[in-house]
């Protein structure tokens, strides 16, 4: 009865409510910082792993495969938007990664991307990790954004699956985030703050896809598909070469494979 009541809501409210929960879980893990002062690496890589097996189930299961539906349904080439879109969502973030100042956590200042800057360190860091996480939220504010115009269970349960299962996979994000800035030399309370900062930018990213959604309706096929590109780019920009680092891969893999089969699961079943 509950799923039924929510589709009386507005979407993009939704959206934010869904993105605000995934905040909330990044800072409870962020939060870890007051308990912990280091994270070992075989942890760590298996956390890496776990978050991108989770978005690269989430990018087929929750945006690629609804897009090609809706395509379909809609009568026109089943993999236009959706080849489109996902092309259109890695040239995204690959822009973004070359114009944004961030730096990786383990590197040294001079091996920053992006548009070079005077920034402190700190910046580059929260930015680095900042940058991840605009898809998680533009994914799942594409995914309520589409109850407008499909409101039935089966597609707000797609949206929930895809909230919790971003939400499940950023609690050891934030950890990941906040224990080796720690190590860098951090306070706990300043780590922790720029671990649950990183986190802020899921809430606007969700609102501005579910209202994009709601004002061009033909976009939403492009608009999942986009979302699923742009995750896509950061697991393999990013997280699985992250994961991969020292001799504890195969905890990366594990991780990665737990990762896809839990998302899967609560797409599938609640979806």
């Amino acid at each position: 009865m509950l799923m039924e009541d929510l589709l009386n809501y507005n979407p993009v409210l939704l959206a934010l409510f869904a993105t605000l929960f995934t905040w909330f879980v990044t800072a409870a893990g962020s939060s870890m910082v007051f308990f912990f002062k280091s994270i070992k690496r075989k942890f760590f890589n298996s956390m890496l792993g776990f978050a991108a097996g989770v978005m690269i189930a989430a990018s087929f299961w929750s945006l690629l495969k609804p897009s090609i539906e809706m395509a379909e349904a809609n009568g026109t080439l089943p993999w236009m938007p959706a080849l489109v879109g996902f092309l259109s969502g890695g040239a995204f973030l690959l822009i973004i990664d070359n114009i944004l100042p961030h730096l990786h956590l383990g590197l040294s200042a001079d091996k920053a991307e992006g548009i070079k800057t005077s920034w402190q360190r700190s910046i580059l860091l929260v930015l680095a990790i900042t940058l991840h996480n605009i898809p998680e939220g533009l994914a799942i504010g594409v995914a309520f954004g589409a109850l407008a115009n499909n409101p039935d269970i089966g597609m707000l349960s797609g949206a929930v699956a895809l909230a919790l299962g971003i939400g499940l996979q950023n609690f050891p994000e934030g950890a990941a985030v906040s224990i080796p800035l720690r190590r860098e030399g951090f306070s706990r309370l300043r780590a922790f703050n720029y671990g649950q900062l990183s986190g802020i930018v899921e809430p606007v990213a969700g609102v501005i896809g579910a209202y994009l959604v709601l004002t061009i309706e033909p976009l939403l096929p492009y608009a999942l598909s986009f979302a699923a590109g742009a995750m896509i780019f950061v697991v393999v920009e990013e997280l699985i070469p992250e994961s991969q680092a020292g001799n504890e891969t195969d905890f990366s893999t594990i991780g990665a494979m737990l990762g896809f089969a839990t998302m899967m699961l609560l797409d599938v079943s609640l979806g």
